[in-house]
């Protein structure tokens, strides 16, 4: 007796039904992976750009100021709208010699630019002397 050939005709298109979104599902994590890393690096350096900004101003409330303008111009493109909180974490004065720190935090996009609603708060935060030879006026 001959043997039965087994037809595998189609298996193929199977395999690639069930295998196709896994691999999606995994791509889709990765990139969501690489926004967190590129985020928190973002957020990190954009605290220690905040806290530089504020340690040259002459008052606090201008430090405050100029610190929530530098953390928010550098987030726009990473954070997603609205979410950018500059906190001044220094107590006291804004003297010479002191140091001014600031946590900033925001809502970063994960996979926002696919229409997944994955989105994650991070922070960071710095400390920046105060320069004696600071801006005058």
């Amino acid at each position: 007796m001959a043997a039965a050939q087994r037809d595998d005709r189609g298996l193929s298109s199977v395999e690639v039904v069930f295998l196709a979104p896994l691999m999606i599902a995994f791509i889709l994590v990765l990139v969501a992976m690489g926004q967190q890393v590129s985020g928190r690096a973002a957020v990190s350096g954009a605290a220690r750009d905040a806290a530089r900004a504020g340690s040259l101003e002459r008052d606090g409330a201008s430090a405050a100021s100029a610190a929530a303008r530098t953390a928010e111009r550098e987030l726009g493109e990473v954070c997603v709208g609205g979410t950018v909180r500059v906190e001044v974490t220094s107590g006291g004065g804004h003297e010479a010699g002191s140091l001014f720190s600031v946590r900033v935090s925001c809502k970063v996009r994960a996979l926002d630019m696919l229409g997944v609603p994955v989105a994650s708060t991070l922070s960071g935060a710095s400390s920046s002397p105060i320069d004696p030879y600071r801006r005058s006026g």
